[in-house]
């Protein structure tokens, strides 16, 4: 039997734009709020963060899922998946130019149907 490749598996994409429509919510939830979005999916060798915004002086790494509920979002952020965030999160930090004055904390943003994103601070 030929196994699919992820980028052609229908679930796989299904899933991908659901994630990416749950990202463009979370965006709009804290633009909203005030914030302004400095990278969306930043990559580095240490993870993945999927929304960095800004707010002043105040840095927020935000994970964002797309779950049924609240409680569903926030249980699946595993504890390796924060370490990786925050690892990912603070090599962004060291890489901007004001990185002695910012303070930041990591967020989750769970994006739940017919709901307003639910921002979640310090949740990780």
């Amino acid at each position: 039997m030929k196994r699919e490749s992820a980028a052609h598996d229908p679930k796989r994409r299904s899933a991908e734009r659901r994630g990416r429509r749950a990202e463009c919510l979370a965006a709009l939830a804290l633009l909203l709020k005030g914030y302004r979005i400095r990278a969306w999916r930043y990559r580095c060798a240490f993870g993945e963060v999927d929304l960095i915004a800004r707010k002043g002086d105040l840095v927020i790494f935000v994970e964002v899922k797309a779950r049924r509920d609240l409680r569903t979002g926030v249980d699946a952020v595993t504890p390796t998946a924060a370490r990786r965030i925050n690892a990912a999160g603070e090599h962004w930090i060291a890489r901007q130019p004001d990185a002695a004055r910012l303070s930041w904390r990591t967020d989750v943003v769970v994006v739940s149907p017919r709901t307003w994103p639910r921002h979640l601070e310090d949740a990780v």
